[in-house]
């Protein structure tokens, strides 16, 4: 039976992950592709830190060199992050005619459209599976289950930090910061939680996902990204009697005039299978123009899942790997001649409905004031619910979800709103989407 030589650069929590499945589920995988799989070599950078599983007499190494550069090495393995790093590495790789297995999110989306254009000259193939959403395989099933459909829109929670907070905020009085601190605790979320909650990690993520969905080059600086720190138990309370959830988004979708890829907090209708999905699970939502909406759920991160697609990765190599270039599945989905460079369309133009709170001073006539501003811009209300406040305050808290109207217009309506006497405090505003 061949061997197949895997070397592996990174070596924590999924790289450990990644060669326990090797070393358990061997019998099954020789069982699908005829061949075995070694791992001949693994790069992490301190050589005396805790291993995360028994590497038995598999050589180590802390120069990632050793890897891209080893004579024996079919397929690299990179699990290290970052960008400028690992980027060299896998060029250095290919160079040297070897396929590569990433889960590097953010390395494919500002840096894809150059590794695969150099994978393609040089005949070999990068796999990143394990790039978005863990263990569930929603590359695959955009790029070949989908490949009969032109996708009209897809919609993701695929950042799982974002998505335990905002399910933790569902409690009365809860605090975003109290929350994202348990998370830290719990090993949801990062010391430095930026990429999580900014938006930044589902933005690497939505930005692979649409390239794949739409057949557009991967355009990471076009994506408007929006994060969730300014939600509060107050507006995921108020969403709720009003029959939505609020979830963190990564939405890519077709206009008349490009594709709109954006991140931030959006209202969905509760009675949306993805509205139902907590805690640090991820879901998305692909819209094909034959089979309609289908959705796929799972765990989006941890060493099982995510090493469950690497070598799922692992395993397609060596499936495709002696195939003529032009037989294998396109990395992006689409024959590289075939990309388009559409333009992706500035925020300012999406039209959608917007959920409103602000603090109003509580006399009469005010309401009326804001509605005929409203109304001025063309923008109805569509729910309204008012509260008074519990603090011997003169404000009110007033709370609508609007018609659907296009961002910039609903823009010049809140600056309006802002400037008045009777408004308190910042305005919030969240996007509503009934994804359907």
């Amino acid at each position: 039976m061949k061997t197949v030589k895997v070397g592996l650069i990174g070596f924590g929590t999924v790289g450990g992950g990644t060669v326990d499945i090797l070393k358990n589920t061997l019998p099954e995988i020789q069982r699908r592709i005829g061949q075995t799989v070694e791992i001949t070599i693994i790069a992490m950078r301190d050589l005396q830190r805790t291993r995360p599983v028994d590497t038995g007499d598999i050589p180590l190494t802390d120069q990632a060199s050793d890897v891209v550069n080893h004579p024996d090495v079919e397929i690299v393995v990179e699990l290290m992050g970052g960008t400028s790093v690992a980027k060299s590495l896998l060029e250095t790789a290919i160079r040297n005619g070897k396929h590569v297995v990433t889960a590097n999110k953010a390395l494919i989306a500002e840096h894809g459209n150059e590794l695969f254009a150099l994978a393609e000259k040089h005949q070999v193939m990068i796999a990143y599976e394990a790039a978005v959403a863990g263990g569930i395989p929603i590359i695959k099933a955009l790029r070949e289950g989908l490949a009969g459909n032109r996708i009209e829109w897809l919609a993701g929670i695929i950042n799982g930090t974002g998505n335990y907070i905002l399910t933790e905020m569902k409690q009365p009085n809860a605090d975003f910061y109290q929350v994202l601190k348990t998370a830290q605790e719990l090993g949801y979320a990062e010391a430095n939680p930026t990429f999580d909650v900014e938006g930044i990690d589902a933005a690497h993520k939505l930005t692979i996902l649409a390239s794949i969905a739409f057949g557009i080059e991967l355009q990471f600086d076009k994506v408007y990204t929006e994060g969730i720190s300014r939600v509060t138990a107050d507006d995921i309370r108020y969403a709720e009697q009003m029959g939505y959830a609020v979830k963190h988004l990564g939405i890519a979708s077709r206009t008349a005039t490009g594709f709109s890829l954006r991140v931030h907090p959006t209202l969905i209708p509760d009675n949306v299978l993805i509205a139902n999905v907590n805690g640090v699970m991820n879901a998305v939502m692909a819209y094909g123009n034959h089979v309609g909406p289908t959705m796929y759920y799972g765990p989006g991160a941890g060493a099982g899942p995510t090493a469950s697609a690497v070598v799922a990765d692992i395993i397609d190599v060596i499936r495709w790997k002696h195939q003529p270039t032009e037989d294998r599945v396109p990395a992006l989905g689409f024959k590289a001649d075939q990309m388009k460079n559409q333009p992706v369309v500035d925020i300012d133009e999406i039209e959608t409905a917007y959920y409103i709170r602000c603090f109003a001073l509580d006399h009469a006539g005010v309401l009326a004031k804001i509605t005929t501003i409203l109304a001025d811009y063309e923008i109805s209300v569509e729910h309204m619910l008012q509260e008074p406040s519990t603090n011997n305050s003169k404000d009110a808290t007033l709370v609508m979800v609007t018609n659907t109207v296009k961002e910039n217009k609903l823009n010049q309506a809140l600056q309006t709103l802002q400037a008045l006497d009777e408004i308190d405090g910042e305005i919030m505003r969240i996007r509503v989407d009934a994804l359907g």
